[in-house]
């Protein structure tokens, strides 16, 4: 066995003959690292059947579809966001920063599992990260014990694969990729060659098998995955654990499915009992307080995935003693924040450019759903007029950078879950004739631009006088 020494950045995977400061492909500062790596020979190449095929081609006409047949992990969120639920020989990498609930989840679906679609059945738990007794520990407080849940603390590739193929469980958990190695290759767990190759070894196993695969993966601090980027090519679906900071609420994103849609989203409420499941979420991001009239508060119909649900912003804009007035938005993006703070200054004649701008989307999460346009403008506008808007008003509109009101897509459901969500009026761009008249407790009002906007607001208080709109 021949070694040579080449140098491979751990972001990106592309590799060097030599050190450098800056990675070539990804421009990644000091992301280098000194590998060694095997160098094969034909001989060598062939007795490891590289150069054999398992299979000859076939024609594409005579390949047969398979449909997939999703087993339910018993846990709704999870389902929703794997498609239906796992599939034979699937591997899912559950990805998110630390102390977000990867191992609680992980942990709850192994129980659920070992009760409900795979019972009787064995499941096999390796965590390379927490002993034995830490992992049942966690698995005690949560309610999870099973019979057929088998706990193993390793590293080694090789020894999980052996037991793998002795205990032959139904369920595989690997918690998590980073820690784990391969005893032929060179180079500490983590590193982006170990990573490569060990999710590729336990790939071909658990495939060949029929078994799914859970591979538990960091999050770096500027929110990629930890690892090569390869990894997330050799996986079948890839999710996303996410949450705002000290908030209770986890939303689980999927990045890639073969075996599914990828605009669906498991919501989760984190408990002292574990992640619990989050079934109607339509007014979880909004204050439970909807009976008053607020300046400043407006909502809107936002989609998380392929639901919807009710989104509550709230703005304030004050005097400012600054020389540069500060915009601190919350849950939303600032810079298309900015850019409606400067449609409404150009189209209302609204001297921003004197206050402070805090805009905050209720419920710690973020939201990239430009649905929230008009219902940002009116919270604003609110504020800084002092309109208190009634609780059953809901604003539903994509905003231009020149003030135009646009429908937003599916602008039906969401109407209809604004009606099923109490809502007695709603301000909306111009629908098509074969929606009029369909709601039948739901009044429309047509916007279609801030001038638009800011009649109806004063409308809802006479005080309000319309010289204070720019003609």
């Amino acid at each position: 066995m021949k070694l040579k020494t080449i140098y491979r950045c751990q972001q990106c995977g592309q590799t060097s003959p030599k050190w450098g400061g800056q990675c070539g492909a990804c421009s990644g500062w000091n992301t280098l690292v000194e590998e060694a790596e095997e160098v094969l020979t034909k001989a060598a190449a062939k007795a490891r059947g590289l150069t054999d095929f398992s299979e000859p081609p076939v024609r594409l006409s005579e390949a047969r579809a398979i449909k997939a047949e999703h087993a339910s992990t018993g846990i709704s969120e999870l389902d929703r966001a794997l498609g239906g639920g796992l599939v034979k020989g699937q591997v899912v990498l559950l990805a998110g920063p630390p102390g977000i609930g990867k191992s609680t989840l992980t942990l709850e679906t192994c129980s659920a599992l070992a009760a409900g679609a795979y019972a009787g059945k064995k499941i096999l738990y390796v965590s390379g990260e927490e002993s034995i007794s830490q992992v049942g520990s966690r698995a005690e407080r949560l309610g999870a014990r099973s019979e057929n849940v088998y706990l193993m603390s390793e590293t080694n590739l090789a020894r999980i694969i052996e037991e793998f193929r002795s205990l032959k469980p139904a369920f595989l958990v690997i918690d998590s990729i980073q820690t784990v190695y391969h005893p032929e290759f060179v180079g500490s767990p983590g590193s982006v060659g170990q990573i490569r190759e060990c999710a590729s070894e336990l790939l071909k196993t658990v495939k060949a098998a029929g078994v799914p695969l859970f591979l538990l993966g960091h999050v770096t601090k500027e929110g990629s995955l930890a690892g090569p980027k390869v990894l997330e090519h050799i996986v079948d679906t890839v999710l996303y654990f996410d949450a705002e900071k000290n908030n209770v609420y986890r939303v689980l994103r999927p990045h890639k499915n073969r075996f599914g849609p990828v605009d669906e989203t498991g919501i989760f409420e984190m408990t002292a009992l574990g992640l619990r499941s989050v079934e109607d979420a339509g007014l979880l991001f909004a204050d439970s307080d909807r009976e008053r009239e607020l300046a400043g508060r407006a909502f809107a119909v936002a989609f998380e995935g392929a639901r919807p649900v009710l989104a509550e912003i709230q703005a304030l804009a004050s005097r400012s003693y600054l020389p540069y007035p500060r915009r601190t938005v919350t849950g939303m993006d600032l810079n298309r924040a900015q850019m409606l703070i400067a449609a409404l200054e150009k189209n209302l004649g609204l001297r921003f450019d004197e206050m402070d701008v805090f805009a905050s989307l209720q419920g710690g999460i973020r939201l990239k759903d430009s649905a929230l346009d008009l219902a940002f403008c009116a919270a604003l506008v609110s504020s800084a007029r002092d309109i208190p808007l009634p609780p059953d008003v809901v604003f539903l509109g994509e905003v231009g950078i020149l003030a135009q009101v646009s429908s937003p897509g599916f602008l039906d459901r969401r109407l209809a879950e604004a009606e099923r969500l109490g809502f007695k009026t709603a301000f909306v761009p111009r629908l098509p004739k074969k929606d009029e008249g369909r709601f039948k407790t739901l009044r429309l009002e047509v916007v279609r631009d801030m001038g638009g906007l800011y009649a109806a607001l004063a409308k809802l208080n006479p005080a309000v006088k319309a010289g204070n709109r720019k003609e």
